[in-house]
């Protein structure tokens, strides 16, 4: 027996419906696909590599049997994809019920996005926070509707360096990544009251150890214990369980901003409670992205 396994299910449907999730060309975003695409959602598959996102959409199509499944391309690196990506979504699509915010890049070297932001707070964080403000309208308009942020449990080692974000001054990858995690988790608490009222409704998790191609850039002793750890990580598929439990989990509707693990309310740590670090990481995101958004 497996003791991660998520012992929820649901056989809630979403005909109909219309979800974006980002990164779903591998891993839990793959699997989220498939899951919310046997429901009857159309999903739109956004992915930086379109040979990649056409052969994902094929695989999404034939797990789910359902036609209504689109590539769409978005680099999340780039502010001007990023643009491009919801003014298409904006024009195209009549409405947007979920959002899924599951793209990332975990434990990289240093590396800046076209915008010149550390990749990983970028990425994880800054390029999620400009497709959720530029996909708003779509979102409300569709209500209820959900927003959902995939973080992780290393969110808890991480704090707001709110004085140098973008690891100018020194950059340490696990601690870049542990920080774009937490600002996930901040992010979603701040969305959450912005919303109150709306019937949009916010979610931030941990996926669970999932072993996937995120694991690229660990080094050797990392990629040990990893192996070690194995009989205790989940698949892409056990992974993603808790990305569709926000999705689709009727009880959840009047639930927001809150934090979850294992198809449950879990608990981040206090920094990811703390609304002056929350409101100070929205004001220096909307500086970086040149955005205003009370």
């Amino acid at each position: 027996i497996n003791v991660f396994r998520c012992a929820w299910s649901s056989a809630e449907r979403l005909d109909g419906k219309t979800v974006v999730i980002t990164g779903a060309n591998t891993g839990i975003g793959k699997e989220t696909a498939i899951d919310l695409a046997k429901r009857g959602a159309k999903v739109i598959m956004a992915c930086r590599d379109a040979e990649r996102g056409q052969a994902a959409v094929k695989e999404v199509v034939e797990g789910s049997g359902n036609q209504n499944i689109v590539f769409m391309k978005l680099d999340l690196a780039d502010s001007k994809s990023i643009r491009e990506f919801a003014e298409a979504v904006n024009k195209d699509e009549p409405k947007l019920d979920i959002l899924i915010n599951n793209a990332g890049v975990m434990v990289c070297p240093y590396g800046k996005t076209a915008d010149g932001f550390e990749m990983q707070f970028g990425v994880n964080h800054l390029g999620h926070f400009l497709l959720t403000y530029l996909l708003l309208d779509l979102i409300k308009k569709s209500a209820p509707a959900r927003i959902i942020t995939v973080s992780s449990l290393a969110h808890s080692w991480g704090s707001m360096k709110l004085d140098d974000l973008n690891s100018e001054k020194k950059y340490d990858k696990n601690a870049a990544y542990s920080q774009s995690k937490l600002a996930n988790v901040l992010f979603s608490h701040s969305l959450a009251k912005r919303l109150e009222g709306t019937g949009v409704t916010t979610y931030s998790l941990h996926p669970g150890v999932v072993k996937t191609d995120l694991w690229r850039h660990l080094n050797g002793p990392q990629q040990v214990l990893m192996k070690m750890a194995s009989p205790f990580t989940k698949n892409s598929s056990q992974g993603a369980q808790t990305s569709i439990y926000c999705a689709v989990e009727p009880s959840l509707e009047k639930e927001s901003g809150g934090y979850y693990s294992d198809c449950a309310p879990a608990k981040c740590s206090s920094e990811g409670k703390d609304d002056v670090v929350a409101q100070k990481l929205w004001e220096l995101s909307c500086q970086l992205l040149s955005i205003t958004w009370e």
